[in-house]
């Protein structure tokens, strides 16, 4: 999720607004979308995830793991397979199955995935929070730190209006747009009930998505307890809550009316934070955010009971939180990726739904906490704000701020010297966490999206097996490969693991590095991959996959006090979900860069995309266990050697 730039944008629309007090007469100033079809209207008729067959996870599973091991440790994996399956297996698919009928209303997966993100201990940074981060605009004088700040938070609201109105047109997926993206499918979806309404879009090959998730953008943070977590919500609630030097500030962006404040009054407001000339907080609360979700949810209560329970409470309910940065990137894509995944913690706060964060030269980004959502929702919001401001932006480098309705309060934290220590030890353990990291990027221009297209090989699959050739090349091994797969076609549907390491990337892989096939041979080969693959992804967005299956049993046996199954403690199940190699890929014209940090110790975390111009990816990993330069470098090499087979 690298660099991809435009040739152009269209000529931005200044618009005007005639305003009597602070209310905006333009009505459609109120709403980022107008749809004719109701943001939830497919919701009701969406097909529920399914719960694959046992015996095809069974051979799912055995394929994904059969390429990672040595001959009798695939036997041993077989046998202990086979008898999970033929005995236990049965019994815990049943209910599966029994309490999935009883639960119409959603997902198999939903709540246990929920309850994974939310039960683990460990910090929201590098191990959770990923990073995405828009293209500039190209009208350098529109990257004004507060004019395209003010610009995303105009048209963030708008959005936030649009979805509370549920007139946001609703997340489709259109197989032949230029069929189905018309004003005759949404008359006719429109006019269907709620419960046909899906069955209507799939007569047009049009696929409705999940939109469950979009209502955890807004007024929404993961709140620490010990033990587990809980997100709160309250959409009461019309403020947001901005960050700078540390310091916390609030203002109302609606009005008592329900109204958004008119472009200027925003401008106001937050033009009135950035005049504000306190030096940086000395005690920054929000590096309190950066901690093991068991010491921050003790050193919460403890602030609570020290009179910042309203304060807190302010901070949570904001509508969302925005950040900025006295850090100057200039360029640095290495800058980029540190300040959007982590930063140095003093102006930050995690547990938010989302920050969204401007530097000081005007480089804009989205840091999101992940419990309450995937990209699918994320990345639908990114587009359309980023959309908006660089085409019909309302702020103007020429608007003056207006003075009407500046409700900026400055919160602060009552510390005494027992938090002051806290947010001390947080501060060093933190910087110390960071520094630990090695992250670099690659943008390879030598293989493009289209090329990958025209040579009958998928792209994706392209990427990844760049990833394996790569790490057998420093490794001269295959270990647990995860990548990120959407299953958002479904209700409730989260996500499903694609397994890219197969028999078929270790024979490439293999035969590349012994140097003893000819470049026909690994062409043919790699052919071979990429239908593999593709056909894997086919599995996995369509809730075939079997990591969620096989996650979902073993909580039922938890649930059902049954014992613990032996082989989700095998060395197999292990090996596998230790993924050493965590990657997941996020393509689109408005994404600058994106990523993610590693999520184990000895691994690496890569986001990536397949761009019309050029192969990107952003790799982080631990200085300790891996070099994400080294990495870098082996990655270039291995994309190299498909290109020259390609080219063959």
């Amino acid at each position: 999720m690298m660099l991809l730039k435009f040739s152009s944008l269209p000529k931005p629309l200044h618009r005007s607004y005639a305003t009597k007090g602070n209310q905006v007469k333009d009505v459609n100033y109120q709403y980022l979308q107008r749809s004719k079809v109701p943001t939830m209207h497919f919701q009701k008729s969406l097909p529920r995830l399914p719960i694959p067959d046992l015996s095809k996870s069974r051979d799912r599973y055995l394929n994904a793991i059969r390429p990672l091991l040595a001959k009798d440790q695939y036997e041993t994996a077989v046998k202990r397979t086979d008898k999970f399956v033929n005995n236990e297996g049965k019994e815990l698919q049943s209910k599966l199955v029994n309490k999935d009928k009883m639960n119409k209303q959603t997902s198999y997966i939903s709540d246990y995935w929920f309850d994974l993100y939310l039960r683990d201990r460990s910090a929201l940074p590098i191990n959770y929070n990923p990073l995405i981060v828009f293209q500039n605009d190209l009208r350098p004088d529109y990257n004004d730190q507060l004019v395209r700040t003010s610009n995303l938070l105009v048209s963030a609201v708008r959005f936030m209006m649009a979805l509370r109105e549920q007139i946001l047109e609703p997340e489709v997926y259109h197989l032949q747009p230029k069929k189905s993206n018309t004003p005759l499918f949404r008359t006719v979806t429109g006019l269907l009930p709620e419960s046909l309404s899906w069955y209507g879009a799939y007569l047009f090959k049009a696929f409705p998505l999940d939109m469950s998730q979009f209502v955890g953008l807004f007024n929404a943070t993961r709140i620490p307890l010990v033990g587990k977590d809980k997100i709160f919500r309250d959409t009461s609630c019309n403020h947001v809550v901005v960050q700078r030097n540390g310091h916390f500030y609030i203002f109302d962006v609606v009005d008592s009316d329900g109204n958004i404040l008119s472009p200027t009054e925003i401008l106001g407001n937050m033009s009135q934070i950035m005049e504000d000339k306190t030096p940086k907080a000395e005690y920054p609360v929000g590096i309190l955010t950066t901690q093991n979700r068991d010491v921050w949810a003790k050193q919460r209560i403890y602030l609570e009971e020290n009179g910042n329970q309203e304060t807190l409470k302010k901070i949570d309910s904001a509508i969302f939180n925005i950040v900025l940065d006295d850090e100057t990137i200039d360029d640095n894509k290495h800058k980029i990726l540190t300040n959007y995944l982590h930063g140095d913690g003093l102006n930050r706060w995690f547990d938010k739904s989302f920050s969204l964060i401007t530097t000081k030269d005007g480089v804009s980004g989205i840091n999101f906490e992940h419990s309450w959502g995937d990209g699918v929702a994320v990345l639908r919001f990114f587009e359309d704000i980023y959309k908006e401001t660089t085409t019909k932006p309302f702020i103007t480098p020429d608007s003056r701020p207006s003075k009407n309705n500046i409700t900026v309060k400055k919160i602060e934290f009552n510390l005494d010297d027992k938090s002051k220590n806290f947010i001390v030890n947080a501060k060093t353990e933190y910087s110390d966490w960071c520094n630990s990291l090695s992250i670099d990027y690659i943008l390879y221009e030598q293989l493009t999206k289209e090329a990958c297209k025209k040579l009958k090989v998928s792209p994706d699959c392209i990427m990844q097996l760049g990833f394996q050739a790569a790490y057998h090349l420093l490794h001269g091994k295959y270990v647990g490969t995860y990548e990120s797969c959407s299953t958002s076609a479904f209700k409730h549907g989260r996500t499903e693991t694609m397994r890219p390491c197969t028999d078929k990337t270790k024979a490439f892989c293999d035969l590349l590095h012994s140097k003893k096939a000819s470049d026909q041979e690994l062409r043919s080969l790699m052919q071979e991959c990429s239908l593999y693959h593709s056909n894997l992804t086919k599995e996995a967005a369509m809730g075939q996959g079997f990591d969620r299956h096989m996650f979902a049993l073993m909580k039922i046996a938890e649930e059902n006090h049954m014992p613990r199954p032996e082989i989700f403690d095998s060395y197999e199940y292990k090996y596998l979900n230790k993924s050493i190699l965590s990657t997941s890929t996020l393509s689109s014209p408005s994404v600058l860069a994106g990523g993610f940090g590693p999520v184990v110790k000895e691994g690496f975390g890569i986001g990536y995309s397949a761009f019309a111009d050029k192969l990107g990816a952003a790799v982080a990993s631990y200085k300790q266990h891996n070099n994400s330069s080294e990495f870098v470098q082996a990655l270039q090499k291995s994309f190299e050697d498909i290109r020259k087979i390609l080219s063959y």
